[in-house]
């Protein structure tokens, strides 16, 4: 009898493959952002130079760069304050939120009686109640953590209850069959199953609570001598100080983006081995 051997398959070092392949995400993640940035601050240099554009109402990307040279250690003080109420605003936001959004699911009486007046708190005009919380609690954080709060509030427990409303019908009903109470089905079934709904929240609920910092800052000043981004904005376009107020709204923009990036994280850690969008897709 004669025996045939398979053909070998060509052996590739996984040691060798990884680099390459952590090369190639690499420039896939970078590239385009960095790509976008570069053709970004090009159009931005043309428009000043064509239309002759004055540096107070749009400084150009020289300009910008010394400022951010010599503002960098001025606007540390005011990012860490706007940081400091966006952070406790979009905790006070998510544990409320949750909650609030357990107790919806788990009575519906409780979601006829508090529903109305989520959807209420989301159209009232902050700018109209941030004076009224001035007057409760004075200017400063306390105001302005607040108002971050406030608003990203709704995003939070309006995703969270439709997470929790959402979960299939067989597996709510295997749960009943087994004797599950709903305190059990909530807590072990659709908890669970309403992460990537309540994660949702939390990543739209980051960059409200800095919008909520910001309009706070806005409306409540200096409260205890600690201005904040919003303050500093107020502040330069009052003066035509168009590079410094830039560099705030940039400043502002990176809270936003760092609270957005945590939020990010947290998401791929939960989901990241068992849901479909933080699983990793193949081009």
């Amino acid at each position: 009898m004669t025996v045939i051997d398979a053909p070998e398959l060509p052996k590739t070092a996984p040691a060798q493959q990884s680099p390459r392949r952590w090369r190639s995400l690499a420039l896939k993640t970078v590239l385009p952002p960095v790509g976008a940035f570069a053709v970004g601050v090009g159009l931005w240099q043309l428009v000043i130079v064509a239309f002759g554009v004055p540096g107070y109402m749009l400084p150009s990307p020289a300009t910008m760069a010394s400022t951010i040279t010599d503002e960098f250690n001025t606007l540390g003080e005011p990012t860490w304050v706007t940081l400091r109420e966006s952070v406790m605003g979009f905790v006070i936001a998510a544990f409320a939120g949750v909650l609030s959004a357990l107790v919806m699911a788990r009575w519906r009486l409780m979601e006829r009686s508090l529903y109305p007046y989520l959807i209420l708190l989301q159209t009232i005009p902050i700018v109209a109640v941030a004076p009224l919380f001035v007057v409760w609690l004075g200017p400063g954080i306390a105001t302005n953590t607040l108002v971050a709060a406030m608003i990203a509030l709704f995003p939070v427990a309006a995703n969270t209850l439709q997470g929790l409303k959402s979960i299939d019908r067989n597996l709510v009903q295997l749960y009943t069959m087994a004797g599950a109470p709903p305190r059990v089905q909530l807590l072990f079934l659709r908890l669970p199953g309403a992460l990537p709904a309540i994660l949702t929240g939390l990543r739209v609920a980051a960059g409200a609570s800095v919008i909520g910092a910001i309009v706070g800052e806005f409306v409540a000043g200096v409260g205890g001598g600690a201005g904040g981004l919003g303050y500093v904005i107020t502040e330069s376009a009052v003066q035509l100080r168009t590079p410094q107020l830039f560099l705030a709204v940039i400043g502002a923009s990176g809270v936003s983006l760092l609270l957005f990036g945590v939020v990010v994280l947290v998401e791929r850690y939960l989901l990241g081995k068992w849901h479909e969008s933080a699983l990793p897709t193949d081009e």
